[in-house]
């Protein structure tokens, strides 16, 4: 296991709009668009120097949960394989899929296509889950869904690294007696544990190469890194692990609309100021999410912000 981020650097990213549709983020505009403005999208992150788009996942949004976060969810695994073929270098990363919902040899054969497929490109961010009703619906225990998690950790990360992977006692069928191919480009295939729970943080800290935590505050982040850096070296753990953060909204610029009390504006030296309050804790991935009233204002704070904003972050 090794991070994947550079040390010394900060990346950025984003949750693509359009494949998720949760009333808490959406913008109005999302619900008309579709394939051609979620790949303009994904293009202009590429464009900016992204470090990766994300999509998340959800099978079935149970009602009334429905009303809340809507039921546009797309497939993870199919939409990042089509935007693998419309980007060049940005990387691909679910955010997250939910262990419990697959077995762990499905999910290293269709990262591990999927890192062949874009070159090298994939991150596998997985998680425990939190819509029980989902659970329900494909008959799934969500009682032992972290006891699943732990379980499929150490069995994905053996067939991303072994064509022929093995563990102690053949769990999850992993023997050494049946072979998988394609092989990732990616010498070590990143795997990032999401949620923010004391259990998410310590499966990440002991069984990834990095956290994507959900809602962390920023003053709340600076015990939590130091926790992550105490249980892998408690472990006997390679330092060098990446973490991220879900930064407030932000929008570079005068917005001349109302986006909200929390969006981070203004100029490109004080957006970058403020981002600060993250990497200051700690962190090297900033999940980025920037207001828009469409498409091609979308497109252009991503290019503001790669432009302008993410040298002076990278400087600080």
């Amino acid at each position: 296991m090794a991070a994947v981020i550079p040390e010394g650097t900060v990346a950025w990213g984003i949750q693509l709009p359009i494949q998720s549709q949760s009333t808490l983020y959406a913008e109005a505009w999302e619900a008309a668009a579709g394939t051609g403005e979620l790949v303009e999208i994904a293009q202009a992150a590429d464009r900016a120097g992204a470090f990766y788009v994300a999509v998340c996942e959800h099978i079935a949004i149970p009602k009334p949960l429905d009303e809340k976060m809507s039921t546009s969810w797309y497939h993870t695994t199919t939409t990042l394989g089509f935007l693998a073929g419309v980007t060049r270098s940005v990387r691909l990363l679910s955010h997250v899929v939910v262990a419990a919902y697959h077995h762990p040899l499905e999910l290293a054969k269709a990262f591990a296509t999927l890192d062949a497929l874009s070159g090298g490109r994939a991150i596998l961010g997985i998680g425990a889950g939190h819509v029980e009703g989902e659970f329900a619906l494909l008959g799934v225990d969500f009682a032992g869904r972290g006891r699943a998690l732990e379980a499929a950790l150490p069995a994905i990360r053996a067939a991303l690294d072994d064509e022929y992977p093995a563990l102690p006692g053949g769990a999850a069928g992993l023997d050494g007696s049946a072979g998988m191919r394609p092989r990732p480009v990616q010498p070590s295939l990143p795997v990032w544990v999401g949620g923010s729970s004391p259990a998410a943080v310590r499966r990440a800290a002991q069984l990834a190469d990095g956290w994507l935590p959900q809602g962390t505050m920023p003053a709340d982040l600076p015990k939590e890194v130091a926790r992550i850096r105490r249980l892998r070296a408690d472990a006997g753990l390679d330092p060098a692990f990446d973490i991220g953060a879900n930064v407030f909204p932000v929008y570079v610029g005068d917005p001349g609309w109302d986006v909200g009390r929390y969006t981070i504006t203004g100029k490109a030296d004080e957006i970058a100021d403020r981002l600060r309050t993250w990497t200051s804790a700690g962190v090297n991935q900033l999940q980025m999410r920037f207001r828009s009233r469409d498409t091609a204002e979308l497109v252009d704070q991503l290019e503001r912000f790669g432009r302008d904003v993410v040298p002076l972050v990278t400087a600080g």
